[in-house]
């Protein structure tokens, strides 16, 4: 008996571990129920139902193959290697076969399980599945990892040309076998039923992610680098969720990608090219994640910024949490957020300046929020995006660059189209003024909707000199940790 262990990798196709699984004969699937590891991680509540919700799918694809889907709890991850180690013993295992995660708690809980289960003679393999590239394989000249995504992007373009990942052949049924499946839970302590409305924007399953993958591809793809930015538009391929939790793999979004521009990665059309672009960034996260393990710990990739004087501003934390900032913009995509579990790309850099830049509040302090309430959260991505709008991270846009709610918000939803959607409130206004309501001075008549909690001018200034006052990135030293 061989046993697949699912992690982030809920699907039946193009799956590296389960096909390695099964050509050494029969095999049954195992989930384990970590919910203090997950409240440990900030894991959101939609984004464990949408897990257990995916998993109810991938177990009657999992039956019809004759692979029993076994369900065990394990209260953190520290418990992994006895709760397997058990298992094992029980089903007379030979081998477990996983696809490899990172980030520092994840490596660190392989290699207790490695260790334990190799101890009592069951071997331990692990494969490369949600990235393209083994992290430390894309290094830089000097053998370092890439700090620049162009540069990275660059390496990862001239890699793919030689050798395009293949997609995994998806296994044929085995004999049947005694083991049945757990059932699968509808709910987890300590996580709430997220309301019916989000629920049924993220349907589970690896049928609706190839649907939009390919309703994607085939319709919207070309248009994704003219409509990408623009929050009151379709122009998104509205997959992150089904990507994190690795319902579709990034080679099958590849291909995809490839199929619809003539194989090209770098010519042809502007709006596919732009979208591998984008599968890159995810990759350049998880790389660095690797690469620079205090990430992982909350840590600046930057040393030099770990001293930025953050401000203690609980009423302003929790005005830009509640969506009642007084800026349209702000307001309408932390609502988004609030009522999806889903933020436009565009709006998470537009809020996470302005939290961290306009109300110099730690980026820290977002970076938490969204985990917690992100469907498609994702440590390596959510990590690199607060990094780069706080001016602490990879590529980090240099400090002086602070993005304006108001001109984001006039460039992006002209037409207050988005904004009028998720604050109702001021659906009554024109689209010049329902960017920004109280220039109207006393003609503000809207009772339920706040003034802006920040002068927009002078807490720029203010996010400028605590950037300038800080110590130079040679006088910290940047070493890896």
């Amino acid at each position: 008996m061989h046993l697949i262990w699912l992690r982030t990798d809920l699907r039946l196709h193009d799956n590296t571990a389960l096909a390695a699984a099964c050509e050494h004969g029969p095999v049954a699937a195992v989930y384990l129920i970590t919910p203090q590891q997950w409240l440990a991680h900030d894991d959101a509540p939609c984004k464990v139902d949408f897990w257990l919700r995916n998993l109810q799918t991938l177990s009657q694809a999992l039956a019809a193959l004759n692979i029993p889907l076994l369900i065990r709890h394990a209260a953190t991850w520290d418990q992994a290697p006895a709760v397997l180690g058990t298992l094992c013993r029980e089903l007379s295992v030979a081998g477990v076969h996983v696809n490899e995660e990172y980030g520092i708690h994840e490596s660190r809980r392989d290699a207790a399980v490695a260790k334990a289960l190799e101890a009592n003679g069951v071997t331990f393999h692990r494969y490369l599945d949600q990235l393209f590239f083994q992290p430390g394989s894309v290094l830089t000249k000097t053998g370092t990892y890439f700090q620049v995504f162009s540069q990275f992007r660059k390496v990862c373009y001239s890699r793919l040309h030689s050798a395009l990942p293949r997609l995994i052949a998806t296994p044929k049924a085995q004999a049947p076998i005694t083991l049945k499946s757990d059932p699968i839970p509808g709910q987890v302590e300590g996580f709430e039923r997220p309301s019916d409305t989000l629920r049924a924007l993220w349907p589970a399953g690896e049928d609706e992610a190839r649907r939009r993958l390919d309703a994607f591809a085939e319709q919207r793809i070309n248009d994704y680098k003219d409509q990408r930015d623009f929050p009151a538009k379709p122009g998104t391929s509205q997959l992150s969720a089904y990507l994190a939790a690795g319902v579709v793999s990034p080679r099958q979004c590849l291909h995809a990608a490839l199929q619809s521009n003539g194989g090209e990665f770098e010519s042809g059309d502007a709006g596919t090219i732009t979208w591998i672009s984008e599968l890159l960034w995810r990759e350049f996260y998880k790389h660095i994640l690797v690469g620079y393990p205090r990430v992982s710990r909350h840590r600046a990739f930057r040393p030099e910024t770990e001293a930025v004087a953050w401000r203690d501003a609980p009423q302003d934390l929790a005005a830009w949490q509640e969506a009642r900032t007084g800026l349209p913009i702000i307001d309408a995509a932390m609502r988004q957020l609030l009522e999806t579990g889903w933020m436009h790309n565009r709006l998470r850099m537009v809020v996470a300046m302005f939290l961290t830049k306009n109300l110099l509040i730690d980026w820290r302090e977002g970076e938490r929020f969204f985990m917690r309430h992100l469907i498609d959260g994702d440590l390596a991505a959510n990590n690199g995006g607060w990094q780069w709008s706080s001016s602490t991270g990879t590529d980090s846009a240099p400090y002086f660059r602070i993005f304006s709610p108001l001109s984001q918000s006039e460039k992006f939803d002209g037409d207050g189209m988005f904004i009028k959607h998720w604050l109702p409130e001021l659906a009554a206004l024109n689209k010049k003024d329902v960017h920004n309501p109280q220039a109207l001075g006393g003609l503000f008549g809207i009772a339920d909707y706040p003034r802006s909690i920040v002068d927009l001018k002078t807490s720029r200034e203010r996010a400028l000199a605590a950037f300038r006052s800080l110590p130079s990135r040679e006088a910290v030293g940047a070493g890896h940790e």
